[in-house]
């Protein structure tokens, strides 16, 4: 009676390719993200959400930095009493829709840290968002 070979016997002999625990079906690898391939679903709508925290969280600090100019150059503290506070959760929401992408995309982490940095400065957030938003969509390693 012939024995069929186990599959185990055919990896290794090396007829069969081994899947790893980083290469099995539905957990993406940097390996698997080709240049100009599909952006798949989930990071497609974690850059949306991305993109428009960037836009308020980079208008937000513009407002933020005019009211600090009123209350400096003016005496009319009462701007930042009220702005600086909001824009305080809109920046905490902005890093953690960053990290979320950054997690669904595989960021490093410099690419991590200087897009945290970019909402820290004033409209360097609409210039980082404008790099990820490339970058991803190119399926570029960020």
């Amino acid at each position: 009676m012939p024995v069929e070979p186990r599959q185990d016997d055919a990896r290794q002999a090396g007829q069969d390719e081994a899947v790893t625990p980083a290469a099995a079906p539905g957990r993406p690898t940097v390996a698997t993200r080709k240049p100009g391939g599909p952006v798949p679903a989930k990071i497609r709508k974690a850059l949306g959400r991305y993109r428009i925290s960037a836009f308020v969280v980079g208008w937000g600090l513009i407002l933020l930095v005019l009211a600090m100019v009123l209350k400096y150059g003016f005496d009319m503290g009462q701007f930042v009493a009220i702005w600086g506070p909001i824009h305080g959760v809109l920046y905490v929401a902005y890093v953690l829709l960053a990290f979320d992408l950054a997690y669904k995309d595989r960021w490093s982490f410099v690419g991590i840290l200087g897009v945290l940095l970019a909402g820290v400065v004033p409209g360097v957030s609409f210039l980082a968002e404008r790099r990820v938003h490339r970058r991803v969509l190119a399926r570029l390693p960020i």
